[in-house]
């Protein structure tokens, strides 16, 4: 079974959707493999403009599949994967849209984040508990900074909490919340909004956006890579990722 689905809707619309429902559609290198070849995919044929991203199951995604990373050569696998997935996602000519409901955890949040625009089904649970499991959220980090004020983004990363999709728009983390019913319509609108605009010009705007910035993303995932690993190969990231999955109080050293 293939773990990224694929639809075409007419000619200038893809929706991928994450299909693990089973493991709440957590990252695997197997799937996040599967999902950066069909955005190159979608990004080649030169008629698609939109792509739009999306879960089965009740979440959206919750992170990182943690049994994956307790083979280290999986691990570190599986960091690079994330990373590499989060710059295709950000640097794609495509417009991209995370279409969230039920939870975007840790991995998850990170490719919401990355995308241009987000609309969260209401009480959605957002949020990055890197930390809670003795990891560092670096990879994300790069999209938080450009989208959050400081005070939020401090927030965010060292609490771990969860948050709703009400509170995450307030924070200007995601663009729209909607009923659950309403969810695809509502992401229907800005594809709408979208496809009003010449495509050359929206695919210039999108690069200038990136350029006036003073590092690049890519610079910043791998950077942010060096941090990730050195907390991925930790004492505190066997402990937390343990207490993970045992459903247990980590306990710290």
């Amino acid at each position: 079974m293939s773990t990224i689905l694929i639809e075409e809707q007419g000619a200038e619309v893809t929706v991928l959707t994450l299909n693990r429902p089973e493991r709440r559609n957590a990252l695997t290198n197997e799937l996040l493999t599967e999902l950066c070849g069909a955005i190159e995919a979608a990004a080649a044929n030169e008629h698609k403009r939109v792509l739009i991203l999306r879960g089965t199951g009740k979440a959206f995604c919750a992170g990182l599949d943690l049994q994956e990373t307790l083979v280290t050569e999986h691990a570190h696998r599986s960091a690079e994967m994330v990373g590499h997935t989060l710059r295709t996602i950000a640097e794609t000519r495509l417009i991209t849209i995370a279409q969230v409901h039920g939870a975007a955890v840790a991995g998850g949040a990170g490719l919401m984040s990355a995308c241009d625009f987000v609309v969260a089904a209401k009480h959605t649970k957002i949020g990055y508990p890197e930390g809670r499991r003795g990891l560092v959220a670096g990879l994300v980090m790069t999209f938080l900074r450009r989208q959050l004020r400081e005070r939020d983004l401090r927030e965010l990363l060292l609490t771990g909490e969860l948050i709703t999709a009400e509170r995450a728009l307030e924070i200007g983390l995601v663009n729209r919340v909607a009923s659950a019913q309403e969810l695809e319509g509502e992401a229907g609108k800005i594809v709408n909004a979208i496809l009003q605009n010449a495509p050359q010009a929206l695919t210039r705007t999108k690069r200038l956006i990136e350029e006036l910035w003073s590092s690049s993303v890519r610079e910043d995932v791998e950077k942010a890579l060096r941090y990730h690993m050195e907390a991925r190969e930790s004492a505190e990231a066997k402990e937390g990722i343990a207490a993970f999955l045992e459903k247990r109080a980590p306990r710290w050293q």
